[in-house]
Formats: structure tokens, C-alpha cells, sequence
């Protein structure tokens, strides 16, 4: 059995790397023959976009702002020059946010991430995630048959005849979240019903503690995580290596502080950003809300070589409202910018008494008192709202992504 799905995954990553910027201008010119793309990159050069640096000067798409831009103009918002019936499947999720799945084998990336879970041709899969109008289950489906898996269109719930299909067909893998298959597991247990088959599992779209994992192995499944999203299907998964999550081939994904475009520091914590370079489907700095951190650079245990996150660690949409005006991330940027002295921000709310409060906590070297009037003006500036300013130490605030806690 190899290791690894193709010689992609194990290829020195300054070759990964160059390879990725060389395809993205192209990738470029057909984004911007959507209109959308084409209004909000106007000005750019596509052949000028050949690096990291060049590519985070770009401004971001966020994806909390596609459902009123798909509203204002259906199905997509103009960020896709091809017609709906240029697609395999249209979808919709939560927003309404509208999804196209292209025509080409694997279009949601997930082979890789199974083949890293175990399965492999020729296996019998059980996918529960939903088929009905949303892409979850497609998004595995597809991501199967590519392997070479045939696949059970399950979708979740109704563990009866779940348990038929299971004792028919004898899957020997699992995919949907691993809350359904905990369910799955329990009942039948409960029921007498032989589900021994599954073996291995692909689990997303929910929390999967350690304790969950361990759970699951000692009942005969070896389950790993993969992370995704409606847009871009797998972004990243797990390996045999259990160090975090490989970011899938194909993608440039970058780390920047919440409520910017800008790159964090090496190890912080901050929001995800990706480019895909599907040219049918491209996306182009899609900011997606949920917040992660890099490891260590360097190759995987298990040989991977691509960029390594340490997985989902919550939501970068921190905005909140403070006597009645919302307080966004970006407004904690732009204080950081005005004042580079400073380190780490964050923006405590409170209650004193019976109105809100806040009290802004930044990070810096030393503490005079004109810098603390400084800031508060800043503040006061920014958000047109009154608060306290507290100078702590360098490092002292947690490295968590968090720049607006609201603790009412």
C-alpha cells in the first residue's frame, strides 16, 4: 500500500511553491472575465502577481458578504463568467450562498484527503453527509468515486435502515460528521445491529476532540478530520502523521490578521484566506471567518510537504455591538495601524453597572502616559465610542486570533 496519493504531495516545497504562482496569473485573467472580479480587481496585472507578497496586496473577498452580493445579482454574485449550465450541480447553503460543482473528476479536492483517511479503490464507502441542496454530500460522494470507492448515498439519519445498508453492503469506510457516527455506533450497540465493517472513517463539519478519536478507536474505527467548506470543498486534512492538517494541493492558503488582508506573524493565529486555481471556478482571496494557526515549517512524519495548520480554532467574525453601534475586527486593525508601537490588540466589552463598557488592552514595550491618551483618542476616533485603554506587557495577551472579546 503507498503512502501517498501522488508524487505532488512529497515534492520540495519551494517547487510547490513555484509552481503555484506560476499557474495564478492566469488563474487571474479568467477570474477578472467575471464582473465582479473584474470591478474588484480593476487596476491589477495579473502577470505582476507572481508571489506571496504580490497575492496579499490583493484585497479580500469575505465570505459573510456573498450572500448580499449573490442577492444583488444571481446566482453568483458576477464572480463566475460561466453560465449555471456549464456546471454538473447547483447549490445552495446557509445565506443563501449559491455553489456551482464543475464537470471535472474530484471537483471538491477530497480524494487526497480519503486516501490520507485509508481508503482506497475498491472500498465501500457509507457517506451520511446531506445530498439535499447543499454540496456536503456531493463533496464526499464525488471525492469517493474519484478514489475508485463505490459510494452509499446514505445522507444522515434514520439509523434503521442505515443499519440495513450497513449489514448489506458492508462498507468498510465511513464519511459524514462524527457526532452521526458516534450516533451510528451507540444505537447499534444498543440494537445488536453488526456495523463492524466500518474501519475507517473521514469526519467533518463538527468538533472531533481527542477523546472522540480515542473513543472511536477503541471501537475499531480509525477516523481523521478534514476541513472544508460549501466554496472550496477540502482545504485541508489529516494524515497518519496526526501533526495538525495538510493544506490539500491546488490552493494558496495565507493566515492574516482578522479584519485585514495582512499576514500574520509566523505562529499567531489568525484568519483564513484562500485562492483556488480552478480557472472555471476561481476563487481569489476568499476570506473564510474561521480563524487557524501555522506549525512548524518542514515536511510532515508521514512525508507530506505542503503547509501544515493546526485546524479550526473558532471564528474570526468578532463583530459586536456596544451601546448600540457595532464594533468590528477592522476598526481594531486600523488602531493597530495608526499606532505600530503596539503589539497585540484586544477590545474587552463589559457591563459596569447597567451600560456597556469597553476597555482596549494593547500590547507594548514601554508605557508613557502621553501613548495611553494617545490610543484612547484613537479609539474614540475609530469607533465613535468612548472606552478605557490599558497598556500590559509585550506577550502578555493570549495568541488566539481575538481581538474583540465580549465577556457580557
Amino acid at each position: 500500500m503507498t503512502d501517498h496519493y501522488d508524487a505532488l504531495e512529497t515534492r520540495d516545497p519551494a517547487q510547490r511553491e513555484a509552481a503555484l504562482f506560476a499557474r495564478l496569473p492566469d488563474v487571474l485573467r479568467k477570474a477578472m472575465a467575471a464582473p465582479a472580479y473584474a470591478n474588484l480587481l480593476r487596476g491589477i496585472d495579473p502577470a505582476s502577481i507572481a508571489s506571496r507578497k504580490a497575492l496579499a496586496g490583493l484585497p479580500v473577498l469575505r465570505k459573510s458578504e456573498l450572500p448580499a452580493l449573490h442577492k444583488a445579482a444571481p446566482p453568483f454574485g458576477g464572480f463566475v463568467a460561466d453560465k449555471p449550465g456549464a456546471f454538473a450541480r447547483l447549490f445552495t447553503s446557509p445565506g443563501p450562498i449559491f455553489e456551482p460543482e464543475g464537470r471535472q473528476a474530484d471537483p471538491w479536492r477530497g480524494a487526497r484527503a480519503l486516501f490520507a483517511a485509508g481508503f482506497r479503490e475498491g472500498d465501500v464507502v457509507l457517506n451520511t453527509f446531506s445530498y439535499h441542496l447543499t454540496p456536503g454530500g456531493f463533496i464526499f460522494d464525488t471525492s469517493a468515486r474519484a478514489l475508485g470507492c463505490a459510494v452509499i448515498p446514505a445522507g444522515p439519519g434514520n439509523t434503521e435502515q442505515q443499519f440495513e445498508l450497513i449489514e448489506a453492503y458492508r462498507p468498510v469506510g465511513y464519511s459524514g460528521t462524527p457526532d452521526f457516527l458516534k450516533i451510528l455506533l451507540d444505537a447499534a450497540a444498543a440494537d445488536g445491529r453488526d456495523v463492524s465493517s466500518i474501519k475507517r472513517a473521514l469526519v467533518s463539519g463538527a468538533a472531533f476532540p481527542k477523546s472522540l478519536q480515542e473513543e472511536m478507536k477503541s471501537r475499531g474505527v480509525e477516523a481523521y478530520q478534514a476541513f472544508g467548506t460549501a466554496d472550496l470543498g477540502l482545504i485541508a486534512f489529516e494524515t497518519p502523521a496526526r501533526e495538525g492538517m495538510t493544506v490539500n494541493e491546488d490552493l494558496i492558503l495565507e493566515i492574516v490578521k482578522p479584519g485585514t488582508g495582512d499576514p500574520v506573524a509566523p505562529g499567531d493565529v489568525g484568519e483564513i484566506v484562500v485562492t483556488s486555481l480552478d480557472p472555471h471556478h476561481p476563487w481569489i482571496r476568499l476570506a473564510l471567518g474561521d480563524l487557524t494557526a501555522a506549525l512548524l515549517p518542514g515536511a510532515s512524519p508521514c512525508g507530506r510537504t505542503n503547509m501544515r495548520i493546526k485546524g479550526w480554532m473558532g471564528r474570526a467574525d468578532q463583530t459586536t455591538k456596544v451601546k448600540g453601534m457595532f464594533v468590528r475586527p477592522e476598526q481594531i486593525a486600523e488602531i493597530a495601524k495608526r499606532h505600530p508601537e503596539l503589539g497585540r490588540l484586544r477590545l474587552v466589552v463589559t457591563r459596569a453597572g447597567e451600560a456597556d463598557a469597553m476597555t482596549l488592552k494593547a500590547e507594548c514595550a514601554s508605557a508613557p502616559d502621553a501613548l495611553l491618551n494617545e490610543v484612547a483618542a484613537t479609539l474614540r476616533a475609530v469607533t465613535k465610542l468612548g472606552g478605557a485603554v490599558e497598556l500590559v506587557g509585550a506577550g502578555s495577551l493570549p495568541n488566539d486570533g481575538k481581538v474583540i472579546a465580549d465577556e457580557r
